[in-house]
Parts: C-alpha cells; structure tokens; sequence
C-alpha cells in the first residue's frame, strides 16, 4: 500500500511540473540550467494549487537549516548516498518542520533524481522568479564605508528614473561594504555593473601608464 501512495504522490508532481502547464501559471521570467528548470516547475506547480506564498516561505525555511547545519549541508552535497539514503535522508529532514505536500514531494523528487546537490541553487532561483513575479528588482550598491539609508534612499530614487530600470520595478536596495574599492561606488542592477570606484580608475590608469611605457 506504501509504494502504491508513493507512485500515486510522484504522478500527481509530474503532472504538477508537467511543461504544458496554463499560460496563467507560467514563471515570469526564463531560468536555464537544471536549477532553473526545476524552479520553474516547482513555481508553476505551486501556481495551480495557490501555495506561492507557503512554498517561498518552506523553502526559506529549508534554506536557513542548510546554512546552520554544515551536516545537512553535506547530505545534500554528497555524491556517494544511494537513492534509498537519499529518500530517507529527506524524509528525516523535512519530518523537523510542517511541510505542504508539494514542497515535501518536490524533495522526493530531487532525492530520486539525485538532484539534492542543486537544492540551494534552486531555492536561490526560485527566489529570482518570486522578485520578478512581485516586479522586484535586486540593487547591491558597494562602498567603501557604510551608506546611511538617506544616501541609498536618493540613490534608489535616481535608479528608478533610470534607463537601467523598467518603469513600475520595485527596487530592493543593498548596501555592501568593500574597503578595498577605496572609495566611489560598484552599483549592480539586476545583471547589469557601473563601476565608479576609485580602485576602478586606478587599474585602468595603472593599465594606461604601463602601454606608454
């Protein structure tokens, strides 16, 4: 009766992750690779069954035990666990928090396929998809010393009127601090640079000095 539910479980995720899914439920933007594929399948099935919002959430969850627990971590890095290792290994991970029945059957899912080694770049896509869902956009802003949150408030001002930013975008505005860029800024919008640091102008003088050398 066991095998039975668990083939029925894995039939009703494959159609979940199935790519013919409804227009309406398609992910917003296009991630490749193998996490991209998978997070876009687990978004679109969790589209359908309305739990957006509780799966971004477990798989938050998920991530934060990854990042304080280095055995975990190395479970799902390991190349040497069978598929029964990995299965039971998931099961005994999940068991320490209420999971929805997608979330748990995705990780069976990446157990059986021996993908659990994706798990945090995965999460990480699935994130990328949920800012573009939510018309979010990353800004990580380095300086040198520490920005006040007046600076990064005009700086978030300027982007949005910018070209670099489509109208309408929610700017998530960070700020990193690099003493080694010894002043100016590095500003990343989404996956695009502008490099206006001082460590930048000195390596491009340095470059122009040694060809006139």
């Amino acid at each position: 009766m066991f095998s039975s539910l668990v083939r029925a479980q894995r039939i009703v995720i494959a159609r979940g992750f199935s790519s013919s899914a409804a227009a309406s439920a398609a992910a917003p933007i296009t991630l490749h690779g193998i996490d991209g594929r998978y997070a876009t399948a687990l978004y679109t099935a969790a589209v359908k069954q309305n739990l957006l919002e509780k799966v971004e959430g477990e798989l938050k969850i998920v991530d934060s035990v990854i990042n304080k627990d280095a055995g975990v971590k190395t479970f799902l890095e390991s190349p040497l666990l069978d598929r029964l290792a990995r299965k039971e290994g998931v099961k005994a991970l999940l068991a320490q928090g209420r999971y929805s029945p997608i979330t748990a059957n995705f990780f069976d899912l990446l157990a059986e396929n021996g993908r659990l080694d994706q798990t945090k770049k995965i999460i990480s896509a699935f994130g990328q998809i949920m800012m573009a869902a939510r018309g979010e956009l990353n800004v990580t802003v380095t300086s040198a010393k520490e920005l006040d949150s007046r600076t990064l408030n005009k700086l978030r001002d300027v982007l949005s009127k910018s070209s670099l930013v489509e109208k309408g975008a929610k700017l998530i505005v960070a700020n990193k601090v690099d003493p080694e860029i010894i002043g100016g800024l590095i500003i990343e919008v989404g996956d695009k640079t502008i490099d206006m640091s001082v460590s930048s102008k000195v390596t491009k003088l340095n470059a122009l000095l040694s060809q006139a050398v």
